[in-house]
């Protein structure tokens, strides 16, 4: 079933990966339930059905934790990301509940300018609407690579 992105649905994905790119990290939990499943994983692993992420918080609270540990725990070369989201496709609706995917594409820049290709893939979601706002039931992150050449400190 593919159809018109609900206005809602649009806006979170919108929302989601601008509030990453200008460094609102403590923004990040609120765009999920609670209890929620946020996985980033690889497309070889997915597609053979191996449980292992690289990635793997099933609450608000663990994606507090990853923020906190952003904050004030990881050590890592200050850099942004720039995330890229194209061809949204809603695959099936039940009720107040969306099954999507999108593609994505990730640029990272060093605080020297230096610029790369983060990572690239496709986000798998489960979005429930409710009051008019919507928010991530599940966020899977399947990367088309399994060598993340970093620590992967914010969120994809």
């Amino acid at each position: 079933m593919a159809g018109d992105v609900p206005a809602a649905v649009a806006a979170l994905m919108t929302e989601y990966v601008h509030a990453i790119d200008d460094d609102r990290l403590e923004d990040w939990p609120g765009f999920f339930t609670d209890p929620c499943l946020y996985r980033i994983a690889t497309r070889d692993n997915e597609e053979r059905g191996l449980p292992a992420s690289l990635v793997y918080c099933d609450s608000r609270a663990m994606l507090l934790d990853r923020v906190v540990s952003v904050r004030h725990a990881n050590v890592f070369e200050p850099h942004r990301y720039r995330h890229m989201t194209s061809a949204i496709r809603i695959l099936d609706r039940d009720g107040a509940e969306f099954r999507t995917r999108s593609n994505y594409l990730v640029t990272r820049t060093m605080r020297d300018g230096t610029m790369a290709v983060f990572s690239t893939g496709a986000y798998r979601d489960v979005i429930v609407v409710e009051d008019g706002t919507a928010r991530f039931r599940e966020r899977v992150v399947v990367c088309d690579h399994g060598m993340i050449n970093n620590l992967i400190a914010i969120p994809i």
